[in-house]
């Protein structure tokens, strides 16, 4: 949200190699965990643990969470 623009091509590039390589890691993840405790236990871990770093993430990080837009008027943040 407040990445200087002599930084924004950097932060572009290691945003785009977490995003694409979240969805093969993520599938992998739930199919060993689907093998381990079968289909429904390991959807309900997965939406709850999808729940509990979303609160987390709100808690340890305030600002994002009271952003309302992706604009910002002040140029130290």
């Amino acid at each position: 949200m407040g990445t200087p623009d002599a930084m924004r091509g950097r932060v572009s590039a290691v945003n785009s190699l977490f995003i694409g390589t979240s969805n093969q890691l993520g599938q992998f993840e739930s199919g060993l965990t689907a093998a381990w405790l079968g289909t429904v236990p390991a959807v309900w871990l997965g939406g709850v643990g999808t729940i509990v770093v979303a609160l987390l993430w709100m808690r340890l990080f305030p600002p994002l969470r009271d952003a309302d837009t992706l604009d910002t008027a002040d140029p130290d943040v």
